[in-house]
């Protein structure tokens, strides 16, 4: 569900817009061919500048989640698919790290930190 930004979370607004919409395409929320709110309905929803939903928006672009038809909108291109046992893996190790009573910030952190150094 699109919501307003949390402004006291660290994670920059920008960043937080990105998650959210590829977490509405993750879910089945949004699909190919399905059209974004308006750009200033958009601000209204996270509550934030327009130049900050227009940063993020951009960002997906370049990605190739999502494409704009001027003066129309900006639509879905693609579906983020994980299957089911990516899915369950991820579970496993959030119970683990939750037992371990590390906080969700630090996981970010150190996720981020092995994604950067794993070779893939």
């Amino acid at each position: 569900m699109l919501k307003q930004v949390d402004k006291h979370s660290g994670i920059p607004a920008y960043i937080q817009i990105i998650n959210m919409i590829k977490s509405e395409i993750i879910l089945g929320k949004f699909t190919p061919g399905d059209q974004l709110p308006p750009v200033r309905e958009l601000k209204e929803i996270f509550q934030v500048n327009i130049n900050t939903v227009l940063k993020a928006l951009e960002k997906l672009k370049i990605e190739g989640i999502i494409s704009s038809e001027q003066g129309i909108g900006y639509f879905i291109n693609k579906d983020i698919k994980i299957n089911d046992d990516t899915i369950e893996e991820i579970k496993k190790v959030v119970k683990k790290l939750k037992k371990l009573n590390i906080d969700i910030q630090t996981i970010f952190i150190i996720f981020e930190e092995v994604w950067k150094n794993e070779k893939g």
